[in-house]
């Protein structure tokens, strides 16, 4: 239980992070506004970050690391997405009052 939390933290955090800092990965900092190609990119890098993270959480909670086929991948894409929508919504829609 304690490994599906953590993944699930990851995931929340790394597919938030392109859309609420205005830094590439929040480190490096970016000329301008991250817009287009660098946010996409920035998005992909977190997905594959997350990827790694779930297949270290599972060698080192079952103590092996099981051969994953499509489904484990599809699920992991479309998880990323459903918890990056947060800061999707807060980046691109949100509005603050005047």
């Amino acid at each position: 239980m304690a490994g599906f939390v953590t993944v699930l933290c990851v995931l929340l955090g790394l597919a938030n992070l392109p859309f609420v800092s205005s830094r590439f990965l929040g480190v490096f900092s970016v000329r301008g506004s991250k817009q287009g190609r660098l946010l996409t990119a920035e998005v992909l890098v977190c997905f594959v970050l997350s990827l790694g993270v779930a297949i270290l959480v599972e060698r080192f909670v079952e103590g092996v690391s099981y051969r994953q086929g499509w489904e484990f991948y599809t699920v992991l894409a479309c998880l990323f997405v459903v918890l990056g929508f947060p800061g999707f919504v807060r980046r691109f829609f949100w509005t603050v009052p005047t």
